[in-house]
C-alpha cells in the first residue's frame, strides 16, 4: 500500500506535485530526487509490461508551458536514457500528440509533463503505452517501486533525440480538415477562427493547422507559450477564461471560437455569436458529430449532466444516454467496455471537456474535437447555415450550483457512503423522485412546485469531500431544492453543512 510522501503524488491516473516554491503553504513534493525515481520505476514497470529489454525501448518525452517543464523533462530524459532507453526528447508539445508517438513512430512509451490546468507551480507526469493512457492502478504500481527503493540498472547505450512531433501530428489534423471539408490545400479560405491557448501548448493549433489551410485567425489571443499564465487560466471550465475567449470572437467578428487547456486534452468552443459552447452544450454537439454513421449509440458522459441534455440526446438524435461516474477515464472506460460487450458507444465525454471518440483510439484530444466541430462549421457556413443550429433543440436548465462539503470524519470514505444511502432512503421516504440509473451519489429530481430541477450529492473520488450539484429549469428553483436537502443535511454532524447554510442565506 502506498505511503507517504509517494502516495500524495498519486492523483488518479497521473502523478502530480508542487514543482517549485512561491505559493505560501505550499512546499515542494515534486523533487528532482522523486521525479528522478520515478523515471526510473516507469522503465522497470515499462519492461515488465513488454517484456524487452531497456535497451529495446523507446520512449517519447514532451511538455507543455510550465516553468518547471523543461527541468522536469530533463531529468526524465537522464535517467530513461541511462537506463539504456532510446528516448525521444519533443520539447513543446501536447498530451494528445504524445499519445500519437506511439501510432505513429510506435515509440513504446511516452510521458507528458504536465498538470493541466493546475495552477504554475505544480507539474506532474503522465504516462502512455500503444494501448493508451496507465489506469490509476498502474501508476500506484510505478509509485510501489520507488517506495520500496527499486531502480533500474545503469545500461551503457542510451540515447536522448531532439525530434520534433508537433509538424508531424498538425499534418495530420490538415489531412483531416482537407479530406473533409475540400477545396484543394487552403479549404479553410474565407473561414475566421479565434484561437485562445491560455498561453500554454495550444498555439500550435493557430500557426500549424489553421493557417496553412488558409483560415483566417485574427484575433486570437495566448498563443504564445508562457508558464506563468499571465492572462487567464488555461481552462475552458473557467468561467473568465471562457469569458474572455467569447469576448475575443465577437471583437473579431469570427465564425468560431476555439479554447485550449494547458496540455491540449481538452477544449471548449465560441459560436458566431460569442456565445460559449461548453459543458451540456459541448457535449451535445459532439454527439450529433459522433453519431453520424453511428445512429442510435449510446453516449457516455459523467454524472452531472443536465436533464435537457438527456431528453436532448434521446428524443431529438434517437440515441441512448448513459450517464456514469465523474472522471475522464471513468466515462472512456465505460465506453470501452461497451464496445467490447458490442453496444455501438461512439462518444465518452465529460462536461468538464475531456471528450474521446472511438474513431481517435478513444484519446481524450481537445484538438481532434475542435477540428470535427470545425470541419462542420465551415460546412454550414458554405450551406448557409450556423454550427450551432445543429443544437437548438437543447433544452437548458434556468440556473445552477456547484457546492462542496467537508467531510468531518477522519474515515471519509465510508462515512460519505453511509451518508448518501441513508440520504436515499429519507430520499424515498419523502417521496423524492430518487433516479434509479445512477452510477455515483444520489440524484433526485423536483417536479413544478418543488424546484423544477435535480440535485446530485457524491463523494469525491479522492479527498474527503461530497460536491454537490444542482440545476433548475426556473429561476430561484436551486434554493428550493437546496432547501429540501439541508433539512436532511443539517442533522448530520459528519459533514459540514456551511456552504450549503452560505447558499441559502
Amino acid at each position: 500500500m502506498l505511503q507517504e510522501p509517494w502516495k500524495h503524488l498519486k492523483s488518479g491516473t497521473d502523478v502530480r506535485g508542487v514543482a517549485l516554491e512561491g505559493v505560501p503553504g505550499q512546499s515542494v513534493d515534486l523533487t528532482e530526487e522523486a521525479v528522478r525515481a520515478i523515471a526510473s520505476a516507469f522503465v522497470l514497470f515499462l519492461t515488465e509490461q513488454n517484456g524487452k529489454k531497456p535497451g529495446d525501448c523507446t520512449v517519447a518525452v514532451g511538455r507543455d508551458s510550465r516553468l518547471s517543464g523543461e527541468a522536469i523533462a530533463s531529468l526524465v530524459t537522464q535517467e530513461l536514457a541511462k537506463a539504456g532507453c532510446r528516448v525521444l526528447d519533443c520539447g513543446m508539445a501536447s498530451t494528445p500528440a504524445m499519445f500519437m508517438t506511439t501510432v505513429y513512430w510506435h515509440t513504446d512509451a511516452s510521458i507528458m509533463i504536465t498538470a493541466s490546468h493546475h495552477p504554475w507551480n505544480r507539474n506532474g507526469l503522465k504516462f502512455f503505452l500503444p494501448g493508451g493512457g496507465l489506469e490509476g492502478s498502474q501508476v500506484g504500481e510505478i509509485l510501489e517501486k520507488c517506495q520500496a527503493g527499486l531502480t533500474a540498472p545503469a545500461v551503457p547505450g542510451g540515447t536522448v533525440e531532439k525530434r520534433d512531433f508537433m509538424d508531424v501530428y498538425a499534418d495530420g489534423l490538415k489531412k483531416m480538415i482537407r479530406d473533409g471539408v475540400g477545396g484543394g490545400e487552403k479549404p479553410l479560405a474565407g473561414f475566421h477562427v479565434v484561437v485562445d491557448a491560455g498561453n500554454g501548448a495550444g498555439g500550435f493549433y493557430a500557426e500549424k493547422v489553421l493557417k496553412p489551410l488558409g483560415c483566417d485567425v485574427s484575433g486570437s489571443q495566448f498563443l504564445e507559450p508562457d508558464g506563468r499564465f499571465p492572462n487567464h487560466v488555461p481552462n475552458p471550465e473557467n468561467k473568465e477564461a471562457m469569458e474572455s475567449a467569447c469576448e475575443a470572437v465577437k471583437r473579431a467578428g469570427a465564425d468560431l471560437g476555439i479554447i485550449f487547456d494547458t496540455d491540449v486534452d481538452r477544449a471548449g468552443c465560441v459560436d458566431s455569436a460569442g456565445r460559449e459552447i461548453n459543458r451540456n452544450r459541448l457535449v451535445a454537439l459532439a454527439a450529433v458529430i459522433a453519431l453520424q454513421g453511428n445512429e442510435g449509440g449510446t453516449i457516455v458522459t459523467d454524472s452531472i449532466t443536465s436533464a435537457g441534455l438527456k431528453s436532448f440526446l434521446e428524443e431529438s438524435l434517437g440515441a441512448r444516454h448513459l450517464r456514469y461516474k465523474r472522471g475522464y477515464r471513468n466515462v472512456i472506460d465505460k465506453a470501452v467496455e461497451l464496445n467490447e460487450a458490442g453496444i455501438n458507444a461512439p462518444l465518452a465525454i465529460e462536461t468538464s471537456g475531456h471528450a474521446a471518440l472511438r474513431e481517435n483510439y478513444f484519446l481524450d484530444d481537445g484538438a481532434y474535437l475542435a477540428t470535427r466541430i470545425l470541419m462542420v462549421a465551415a460546412q454550414k457556413k458554405a450551406a448557409g447555415e450556423k454550427l450551432e443550429d445543429l443544437i437548438a433543440a437543447l433544452k437548458e436548465p434556468a440556473e445552477g450550483t456547484e457546492l462542496r462539503f467537508a467531510i468531518r470524519a477522519a474515515d471519509f470514505r465510508p462515512a460519505g457512503e453511509k451518508l448518501l444511502a441513508d440520504l436515499e432512503e429519507y430520499g424515498k421516504k419523502k417521496g423524492w423522485n430518487v433516479a434509479d440509473d445512477s452510477y455515483e451519489g444520489v440524484r433526485v429530481s423536483f417536479g413544478k412546485g418543488a424546484g423544477e430541477g435535480w440535485f446530485l450529492l457524491r463523494l469525491s473520488v479522492h479527498d474527503p469531500v461530497m460536491p454537490l450539484n444542482i440545476e433548475s429549469d426556473t429561476p430561484g428553483g436551486c434554493k428550493v431544492i437546496a432547501k429540501q436537502l439541508m433539512a436532511f443535511l443539517e442533522k448530520r454532524p459528519e459533514i459540514d453543512p456551511s456552504p450549503l447554510a452560505a447558499y441559502l442565506a
